[in-house]
């Protein structure tokens, strides 16, 4: 298992990544991963305020923020990737969460084929609370498509420009070692998974059975949540994220 960097004071430790996020977290001994669902995305910059509201109310510094859910309108050029990263990364700078020049919070950013979304906003987000009853460690797997580990650059794309019945396959069974291999990581197994989400608009029936259940073990046992989204980057196809948390909440 990888080296797991422990926030000074966000009670949780966390898998290094990119510059813009890390790779996953997982909760301290005492402490656990909630989870919040906004019920109207709302644009990144005023969710970053919602956070910090949200987490006065619970009584939790914004050192406890851990993980970030967004959407935007629709896939970035790779600048405009690294761009819009720079930006964000900006605001967890003036947060003070970053350790050591790391970025440990954990991080999807997808793109709904179906909304009418202006801006990058904030979909969801998680933060780090005290609990007398998380007997189970809680983590959050960052969301990953099909590129090979390093910089977000196109030669990395698993079968670049290719969407074929077969090309999704393995586009969608690297994603799924990927996963795996954070989860394990972070010391976590399927079982203690509590919710898969698959983002991509190429039907995911024909991979279900065959691929995707297998693959995931026993982390499909509550099922898989197909969201009609297109992963961040133009020509990345299929992406992944995964958490296992006992609190879910709507805000």
């Amino acid at each position: 298992m990888s080296d797991l960097i422990q926030h000074p004071s966000g009670n949780y430790r966390f898998l290094p990544g990119g510059v813009p996020y890390s790779s996953g977290v997982v909760a301290d001994r005492g402490f656990e991963i909630v989870h919040m669902t906004l019920r109207q995305p709302i644009a990144w910059r005023a969710g970053f305020a919602l956070a910090a509201e949200t987490l006065a109310r619970h009584n939790c510094s914004k050192t406890a923020l851990c993980a970030m859910e967004l959407r935007s309108p629709e896939p970035f050029s790779v600048q405009g990737f690294d761009d819009f990263n720079q930006d964000y990364c900006g605001v967890l700078g003036d947060w003070g969460v970053h350790v050591d020049g790391a970025n440990p919070v954990a991080r999807t950013n997808v793109c709904p084929a179906a909304a009418t979304i202006k801006e990058p906003s904030l979909y969801a987000f998680s933060f780090v609370r005290p609990s007398a009853t998380a007997h189970h460690p809680t983590f959050v797997v960052a969301g990953a498509g099909e590129v090979r580990s390093g910089a977000v650059e196109r030669n990395r794309i698993v079968r670049l420009g290719e969407t074929s019945i077969d090309a999704i396959a393995e586009k969608a069974r690297y994603v799924c070692g990927v996963m795996e291999e954070r989860l394990h990581e972070l010391g976590g197994d399927w079982g203690d998974v509590s919710t898969v989400n698959v983002y991509t608009v190429h039907p995911i029936e024909p991979h279900l059975q065959n691929l995707l259940l297998p693959q995931l073990a026993s982390g499909a046992r509550h099922g898989l949540l197909w969201h009609y989204t297109r992963p961040p980057v133009v020509d990345i196809e299929f992406e992944l994220d995964l958490r296992g948390t006992a609190t879910e909440l709507w805000l």
